[in-house]
């Protein structure tokens, strides 16, 4: 099943039945695209944006390899 991130709209809540009734976190979390979900997009509940992806970068990357030559 396909999984999409979302957040909830200003002023709403919305209820995950995934995890019994817990409300979705104002930070968002990804869930499955079911009806259920669908419909809270479709009704303005919940913001359908792609994740931020500074949120999974590692706190401490990988040098990068030093460039030899004419730049």
């Amino acid at each position: 099943m396909t999984t999409v991130h979302l957040w909830p709209a200003p002023g709403r809540a919305c209820p995950m039945p995934e995890k019994g009734g817990e409300l979705l976190p104002a930070e968002g979390a990804a869930v499955p695209l079911n009806a259920y979900w669908q419909r809270r997009i479709n009704d303005g509940d919940a913001v359908r944006t792609a994740p931020d992806p500074a949120a999974d970068a590692p706190d401490d990357p990988a040098p990068k390899p030093e460039r030899r030559g004419k730049a």
